[in-house]
């Protein structure tokens, strides 16, 4: 595992299981850990200077997210995303999105709702010539907003189980498919669906968005 830099450098001694948890979790999505590379605990543990009981503790979680898979003997290795499984992880978010959305749209006053979303969709503008991990985490924190605004903490913890799989698919991707998902205008339109009030729009808006994504990456 030569050649890799931060996040994987050594972690402080405070929080270990979590700093190893968001160390290995970054490296993972953002390519560092590429697809299928089998994971060494000898060498992980001594790198990020931890035990390798606490480095189990993290790797287990990890395999929980989907980001991890186990294969012969139970030996990890960074999990590779396949088309279909690229297909079946928008399903669900589309899924969880459009119940998301309708939710938001029955609200009686939606203003809060479409200003929230409307700064989400600000910043993503804001970072438009900013790197591939800062646009993807400003396109996850407007469907991260559409779920919070909810309320529904089973809905909101469900769609973050899925975040570290989403990453994984627009890395595997590559920038310029990633990107292309990640318009503006894409995004204002589900907002005015919402605002519209209209169930079945708001639904159909979403499955349309989430199914272009799903194409795009895997094209």
């Amino acid at each position: 595992m030569a050649g890799l830099t931060a996040p994987l450098l050594g972690l402080e001694k405070k929080s270990l299981r979590e700093q190893a948890l968001a160390a290995l979790r970054t490296a993972i999505t953002s390519g560092e850990l590429e697809p299928g590379r089998h994971l060494v605990e000898t060498e992980l543990s001594e790198m990020l200077q931890i035990s390798r009981g606490t480095l189990r503790e993290a790797l287990r979680q990890l395999e929980q997210e989907g980001l991890l898979s186990a294969g012969p003997r139970g030996r990890l290795s960074v999990r590779h995303l396949d088309e279909k499984e690229i297909r079946d992880i928008f399903a669900v978010r589309a899924a969880l999105e459009s119940l998301a959305a309708r939710t938001l749209c029955e609200l009686p006053d939606r203003q809060h709702v479409t200003q929230s979303l409307h700064k989400a969709i600000d910043a993503m503008s804001a970072t438009a010539d900013g790197t591939l991990e800062e646009r993807i985490e400003s396109d996850l924190e407007f469907h991260r907003t559409l779920c919070r605004l909810t309320g529904n903490e089973t809905l909101l913890h469900s769609w973050q189980s899925l975040e570290g799989s989403i990453r994984m698919s627009i890395m595997f991707a590559g920038r310029e498919k990633g990107v292309s998902n990640m318009s503006v205008d894409r995004h204002r339109e589900i907002v005015a669906a919402i605002d519209t009030g209209d169930a079945a729009l708001v639904r159909k808006t979403i499955l349309e968005h989430m199914d272009t994504a799903a194409a795009t990456l895997v094209s």
